[in-house]
């Protein structure tokens, strides 16, 4: 990737420019210390004045209004605020009309920025002061008052708390009173520039110590850049968080999110005072110290998919490369590319006006259809359909360019969504809820309505990222999250009533991403690299949880790595540094996922003796009970040596009825309460007493026994020779009530259960003849 920039032979201004902004993508605004304010109509390369300041006015910054809200249009959207040396602020409209001057600081006003909704806006100024205004220009409040000037301020992403720089110092205070300041020494000199995204939440810094630092929203450093020759001088985030521009003396650098650099341009510029990206962020312009207005494209985007190597090389064109037949196509479209993915054999581009979708088996023919609204943020793909986000939207498309579905729910900011925050699968679509950052809201993607019984996913911390895994039946759909606390969790997104497990199957991790043909999930915990070939262990057997994974020191990665793809068994990781890393795994546990969803046991169980290796094992018996296969099972746990459970998983084959063996398969995996419902829904109440019994739960073992009057003597009398062999006295007041006057016969008590076990296997054998029967009339 990099930046294609463009000068005028001759600058437009007589003076150095301050400040520039855009409002739309293809026109964009300029003012300079020659009084004058010009626009710039980059479709027809023409520059018009729109008006000329008072001879004393030298304008320092300018912020145009959002033009939109929640996907809804701001119908005063058409006006921008100008700050001035002066001491004042102007509002001003798109056609040069000055609606208002407002007297705002003791010296000059060194920045204004309006917060994301366009309800209030925020100035500093010479003078130290931080003030809050109204939209209109009425002061609602002075947030602060430094003894040094404050060069620079912007909004956090919920509008909530307020950045600005003070010497040194970087603070960030909340607008509500009596909530904690964090303030700490981001730079060595002056700071000048600040910027915070809503996106993805973190926080530029440039100063005149000649670096520009990135930071998240507790003030930890991510990213320190090397001293440049000259004092960083402006800074800026494009709208989706993944990019920020970086200007200097006859410097313009494009730089990723985690804060290395893309491109580096040394254009005679002077130095630049002001970035402004383009709506879309396909663009970016710079206020030049020598009078110039610079303007630079991003080109040269790769994206890759297993043999497909595609770039855009202009802004309309993409060149596709087959690696393996060396095969070059070119992709031309009418109007520029604002987002493209690929991925699941398809390519899904969108321009400023249209979204185009190819298929890698045929790039000539790509099916077309209009959007909504321009400006794609965001497009995620799964195998079946593929997701588009818009500032009004969530789009479900099918590759057939047919809408699918729109999910909503309320408080939704789609402006906000990135990859971390939204995940798709083939029959889920999973978005954190911005406004409660506990919450995951989970829609069935066809129907676009909230999935299960419609009520949201909620833990207990903040969550920061989300993943789907992509295979298997819905009622299976697992989603994997990382909370604030770096802690890994799994869980199913099926919900009906009862509290689902949520359970911690790692700590420390730093990025995740589940494989797009099995359901094998990475990430990078702390200082080590994990696959967990099997991660719904946790819900069949925890214990196996550890022999079923794959690790491998991360420290190669250095700091803050991402994974970028898990395809097939190649994991694509990027380094802090920009490089790409590519990591195999053994190709055996795909396969063995394969062979266990299409029920070939034989096949697996080869496979395993064929690798002779434990981890295959472990995942090959936790598949065997997930899928109620037991004597797979019995094979697997007898290969890792795991003795007790073979014992057990044979005494489940000696149990009479069907129903009595689902109810201990579940047991073994520590469904206690669904295999009691089973029991009590088949009409075998001792069963269900008894399970509990053995698993000491006295309580609900009486509780049971009384409410279908039966048994309570077994009940006492087993509960009777626990306490004799602890050598202990009931103390349990139910008990005592019902023990009392009771006489325990144990001859008396067997026979009773004796009589369970025949009816039981009665009922089997009845049970047996009449499927038998069924079959034969078949």
């Amino acid at each position: 990737m990099r930046l294609k920039t463009s000068l005028l032979k001759e600058p437009k201004h007589k003076e150095l420019v301050s400040c520039v902004g855009w409002t739309t993508a293809d026109e964009l605004y300029s003012c300079s210390d020659d009084h004058q304010i010009l626009k710039w109509n980059l479709l027809t390369s023409e520059t018009t004045r729109v008006v000329k300041l008072p001879d004393d006015t030298y304008p320092i910054d300018l912020h145009w209004l959002p033009r939109s809200v929640g996907g809804k249009k701001q119908s005063q959207a058409e006006s921008f605020v100008l700050t001035s040396s002066d001491g004042k602020f102007h509002l001003i409209s798109k056609v040069g009309r000055v609606e208002k001057s407002v007297e705002a600081h003791s010296g000059a006003v060194l920045a204004g920025r309006w917060n994301s909704e366009g309800t209030a806006l925020a100035t500093v100024g010479e003078d130290g002061q931080v003030k809050i205004w109204s939209k209109s220009g009425m002061l609602r409040s002075t947030l602060a008052q430094q003894g040094t000037p404050v060069y620079s301020v912007a909004w956090g992403p919920d509008s909530e708390k307020v950045l600005y720089t003070s010497g040194k110092q970087l603070i960030i205070k909340p607008l509500q009173p009596n909530v904690k300041v964090l303030q700490w020494k981001a730079h060595d000199g002056l700071i000048l520039k600040t910027d915070w995204n809503s996106v993805n939440e973190l926080i530029l810094s440039a100063g005149e110590d000649c670096k520009y630092k990135v930071w998240d929203s507790y003030g930890h450093l991510l990213y320190s850049s090397q001293p440049h020759e000259y004092p960083i001088t402006s800074v800026a985030w494009s709208g989706d968080g993944e990019l920020f521009a970086v200007g200097s003396f006859h410097t313009l650098r494009l730089c990723d999110k985690t804060g290395w650099s893309y491109a580096l341009e040394k254009p005679n510029t002077g130095s630049i005072f002001n970035i402004a990206w383009s709506v879309d962020g396909t663009q970016l312009a710079g206020a030049c110290g020598n009078g110039h207005v610079i303007f630079a494209h991003v080109v040269e985007q790769r994206w890759e998919w297993k043999n497909f190597e595609i770039t855009l090389i202009k802004r309309r064109t993409m060149q596709v490369h087959n690696v393996i037949n060396d095969a070059v196509d070119l992709l031309e479209f009418r109007d520029r590319v604002i987002k493209a993915s690929l991925n699941y054999g398809h390519l899904v581009v969108s321009t400023s006006l249209q979204c185009y979708i190819f298929s890698t088996n045929n790039w000539n023919t790509p099916l077309i259809f209009d959007l909504k609204e321009g400006t794609v943020t965001l497009i995620l793909q799964a195998e079946r359909h593929f997701l588009l986000v818009d500032g009004g939207g969530l789009y479900l498309y099918s590759y057939e360019g047919r809408l699918i579905s729109s999910p909503k729910f309320p408080g939704m900011r789609t402006d906000i969504l990135n990859a971390q925050t939204v995940s798709l699968s083939n029959d889920t679509l999973a978005v954190k809820d911005k406004a409660d950052e506990k919450v995951i809201c989970i829609f069935d993607a066809i129907s676009g309505k909230p999935l299960g019984d419609g009520k949201s996913l909620t833990h207990k911390t903040e969550i920061v990222e989300i993943a789907l895994d992509q295979k298997g039946l819905t009622n299976e759909r697992k989603i994997a999250f990382i909370d604030k606390n770096r802690d890994l969790y799994i869980t199913s997104v099926k919900r009906f009533g009862k509290e689902q497990k949520i359970i911690k199957i790692g700590t420390m991790v730093q990025t995740l991403a589940w494989n797009d043909t099995s359901n094998l999930l990475c990430g990078i915990q702390d200082t080590r690299f994990t696959v967990w070939y099997y991660p719904n262990t946790v819900y069949v057997d925890k214990d196996l949880l550890t022999k079923t994974l794959y690790e491998k020191d991360a420290s190669d990665f250095s700091k803050n790595p991402q994974i970028v793809h898990f395809v097939g068994n190649q994991i694509t990781i990027r380094r802090a540094d920009g490089s790409l890393i590519h990591v195999n795994i053994s190709p055996y546990p795909v396969i063995l996922h394969e062979y266990v969803s299409s029920s070939k046991w034989e096949d697996a169980v080869r496979l395993c003796r064929f690798v002779k290796d434990q981890t295959m094992w472990a995942c090959l018996a936790a598949m065997a009970v997930a899928n109620k296969d037991m004597a797979t099972a019995e094979i697997a746990y007898a290969s890792i040596g795991e003795i007790d459970k073979v014992q057990y998983i044979n005494s489940i084959k000696d149990l009479p009825s069907k129903e009595s063996r689902m109810a201990h398969i579940l047991l073994f995996s520590g469904n206690t309460q669904e295999a009691e419902t089973l029991l009590l829904q088949t009409g075998l109440i001792y069963q269900a007493i008894q399970v509990n019994i053995n698993l000491y739960n006295w309580d609900r073992a009486l509780e049971l026994a009384v409410k279908h009057k039966t048994h309570v003597d077994t009940v006492l009398a087993y509960r009777q020779k626990f306490l004799e062999d602890f050598g202990k006295k009931e103390t349990n007041k139910r008990f005592l009530q019902y023990a009392e006057g009771l006489e325990v016969d144990w001859n008396k008590i067997k026979a009773k259960i004796e009589m369970e076990i025949a009816k039981e296997r009665e009922r089997a054998a009845a049970s047996a003849t009449v499927r038998a029967s069924v079959t034969v009339q078949q």
